[in-house]
């Protein structure tokens, strides 16, 4: 029987449907309306469905306090990354005295309604400073907090609308689905893997790792906001398609989009990405190297050493850590420096830029960094691109 338990003991729901969402839309369309970015309608969407559990809304100044200072909401549950709705200075006033908000997507269509609770202000050089370790203009964590205002409306809320995602609906699964799955499967441990890069051998062979040690496997690749330079979301799920169709065992392996967006943390983003991953079911996850990293912003295996500041049984879910892996020449397959004794000179390694730059020149990825499938994905994509 599946057991493991949501991020504070309840898996939370706030969509609403049937007769109670007819009538809370119609109320909506009265009340005054907030329009959000992209990161924050996916945060909306993600609190809804429980994956943000045991959050049932946007963070309080108490509960934002605490998790920026110590890592912990107000009752002591770990928690490192703030969920907030940022407004600027002029629409908080405006919603002085009002007692619930519309939220709206970049159309103006009503998605959710907030109860408002609370509208306070919040520093965000101390924030970039404490939660991203940086101010850096050139992190993007940081070029968000300067795009977005001063003042935090919070409040628990109601979703009454979810994004289309045309193709990549019937790939996302909602925590409820992915456990419901899990336990009809009779999985007792599940491993998941957070990737916003298209797959490659690297990966294959930590995912093969993993699985040997647990019942299923959890591939729940991001596929929210992420930088312009990235790989587009729907070549990825292509990649993703032709591991999961090919080469791993269909019994024990779930592909499940993960529509969040990333906020470039590193090692506070690798719990608050494992902590999300519990809610959906998982009962160990895979942390690699720079994890949630983004340029030189944090060392290599910070994000690892993160996991192990926090009590394992607080926590809840099972860091299962690998080292930077390659293919050895030498050794004829993947390796790590934990399991091949050969030089730099022996194992190929291609950086994300490196691949980039290759597939945008129309050179050949080498089957030895992916496999040919995937290499043929990737390259008509960007030839596509370029044209």
């Amino acid at each position: 029987m599946f057991s493991n338990r949501p991020h504070g003991g309840k898996l939370i729901n706030r969509v609403v449907d049937g007769p109670a969402r007819d009538e809370l839309l119609a109320r909506a369309e009265k009340l005054p309306r907030v329009q959000l970015n992209a990161r924050q309608l996916s945060d909306v969407e993600l609190i809804g469905i429980g994956s943000f559990s045991p959050l049932d809304g946007f963070m309080g100044k108490r509960d934002y306090d605490s998790v920026v200072n110590d890592e912990r909401l107000a009752n002591r549950l770990p928690w490192t990354i703030p969920i907030t709705l940022a407004v600027e200075e002029a629409q908080a006033k405006n919603l002085f005295g009002a007692q619930e908000v519309a939220l709206a997507d970049g159309n103006n269509q009503i998605m959710a309604v907030m109860q408002l609770e609370e509208v306070f202000r919040y520093d965000r050089d101390l924030e970039a400073q404490k939660v991203l370790l940086t101010t850096s203009d050139t992190h993007p964590g940081v070029q968000y907090l300067k795009s977005v205002g001063d003042y935090c409306l919070a409040g628990p809320i109601q979703v009454l609308r979810r994004k289309d995602r045309g193709e990549f609906g019937k790939y996302t699964l909602d925590p409820k689905e992915t456990r419901y799955l899990f336990e009809h499967r009779g999985f007792k441990t599940v491993v998941a893997f957070q990737t916003r890069n298209p797959v490659h051998r690297a990966h294959e062979y930590i995912l093969r790792c993993a699985l040997e040690t647990v019942d299923g496997l959890l591939l729940h690749p991001l596929m929210g906001e992420t930088r312009e330079e990235d790989v587009p979301a729907e070549v990825r799920l292509q990649c993703y398609l032709v591991l999961v169709n090919g080469y791993y065992p269909s019994n024990r392996t779930v592909l499940s989009l993960y529509p969040a967006a990333m906020r470039y943390a590193g090692p506070r983003e690798a719990i608050f990405h494992a902590i999300a991953r519990k809610n959906y079911g998982a009962t160990h996850f895979i942390v690699g190297r720079d994890h949630a990293g983004v340029g030189n912003f944090y060392g290599p295996f910070d994000a690892q050493k993160k996991f192990f500041q926090f009590d394992a049984e607080e926590l809840g879910i099972t860091p299962i850590c690998f080292d930077a892996t390659f293919f050895c020449t030498k050794c004829g397959q993947m390796g790590s420096a934990k399991t091949c004794k050969h030089g730099a000179e022996d194992r190929l390694t291609l950086s994300g830029t490196k691949v980039r730059e290759m597939l945008r020149n129309g050179d050949k990825l080498p089957t030895e960094f992916t496999r040919p499938e995937i290499a043929e994905v990737l390259r008509e994509a960007y030839r596509k691109q370029n044209q």
